[in-house]
């Protein structure tokens, strides 16, 4: 099993909270890192119909038999249990006696909100990160193929092809999420607009426009980009925009947390068409923004991450929230560091220098360098910065 940076956090929280809730897209590796990271608590899963049948029908008598240190999988199918749960943890209050696991945010999140606010950790798993993989030693040589490759479990547990495993993956999640929680009547239209989604990783996000090219109304495209948001297929960047200037752009950029998924949705079959594909530099951009989301989620902290841009394209692809300070990141995808690569910088300084704190940028190339204008990172390093 490679080792997942969560691990300490997931035990620190259940030393404090009666409750620790674990999201994250399915076969990220969740029940796995729970069995492993508690291993002397019960496991049951409510994907299986007997147990969700018994959880539904009577669940004052599910609860009794697993009562504490009991890991609840899919927690999220039997939204009733957390009521019960927050009245036996308001009677014991106890550390650590209930793990929630769950692959779908949107419902998870609401009922614990709705009934476990105060009592429970919420923590979520993303696939393999590049740190993890280069501390096992199972990190690609090379950043196409890394990110062709992807970072789902499977992929480098069981050495399943990227090209078989996403397409499966897509059909899986179709089937098991999609048309269980949301009346999609035209699933090609809707695996349609995933694809439209992949097409458009690292851009600002144009509802109207997506909808248009998707053959759907805007209220739909809404909907559909939650509903990917809530299952962990997609993030979405948010804007920077406090006091800098009056004209920002206000939109988010949206991003895959998978590159692999999105490559394999681009219809890339190998990782040398990275290097002449159009997409190419949003990808590695997509890349380097979903590893700067793990290592916050894997440090237990929620991200405070953004981009800045102005009406006259002046861009800084992600700026990082420290305390009253912002680091400042630029991502390049080309190995060969040019001086216009720090451009950014210079014309950041001047709008606002008193919140700058670090400077970063990162490329696609190998080498750790010291530079006056940043500090450049090579994309093996981005978890480390």
């Amino acid at each position: 099993m490679i080792s997942r940076l969560l691990t300490s956090q997931l035990i620190q929280a259940a030393s404090y909270f009666p409750v620790v809730s674990l999201t994250g897209p399915r076969q990220s590796g969740k029940t796995t890192l729970l069995k492993e990271t508690f291993a002397d608590y019960r496991y049951i899963s409510l994907e299986n119909p007997d147990n969700r049948r018994f959880a539904t029908e009577d669940p004052r008598g599910f609860l009794s038999l697993y009562d504490q240190k009991v890991i609840i999988d899919e927690a999220q199918k039997v939204p009733e249990l957390f009521s019960y749960i927050q009245g036996i943890v308001d009677e014991k209050n106890k550390p650590g006696m209930y793990i929630l696991s769950g692959s779908q945010n949107f419902l998870l999140h609401k009922k614990i909100t709705q009934s476990l606010a105060g009592r429970v950790a919420v923590m979520r798993l993303l696939p393999f990160s590049i740190e993890e993989l280069k501390t096992s030693g199972n990190l690609p040589q090379t950043w196409t193929e890394t990110l062709f490759k992807g970072f789902y479990p499977r992929i480098y547990d069981v050495g399943i092809p990227p090209g078989e495993f996403y397409p499966n993956y897509i059909e899986t999640y179709v089937e098991r999420d999609v048309e269980e929680i949301v009346d999609i009547r035209n699933v090609s239209l809707f695996r349609n607009f995933v694809k439209l989604c992949a097409g458009r990783v690292g851009q600002v996000l144009n509802i109207s426009s997506l909808a248009s090219d998707a053959g759907i109304s805007p209220a739909t495209a809404r909907e559909w980009l939650s509903l990917l948001e809530g299952s962990y297929l997609i993030f979405f960047l948010q804007p920077y925009f406090r006091n800098f200037s009056k004209r920002l752009i206000k939109s988010p950029k949206l991003y895959f947390y998978d590159t692999g998924l999105a490559a394999s949705l681009l219809g890339i079959t190998e990782p040398s068409q990275l290097f002449l594909h159009y997409m190419k530099g949003n990808l590695f951009e997509n890349m380097v923004i979903s590893e700067l989301y793990k290592s916050e989620y894997n440090a237990g902290r929620r991200p405070a991450l953004y981009f800045w841009r102005d009406s006259n394209g002046n861009e800084i692809d992600c700026l990082s929230e420290k305390g009253q300070f912002l680091d400042l990141i630029e991502i390049k995808a080309s190995q060969t560091i040019n001086p216009s690569f720090f451009k950014g910088f210079t014309y950041f300084e001047k709008v606002a220098p008193e919140v700058i704190g670090k400077k970063y940028l990162i490329y696609a190339g190998d080498q750790n360098q010291p530079r006056t204008a940043a500090t450049v990172l090579g994309w093996e390093s981005v978890g480390g910065r």
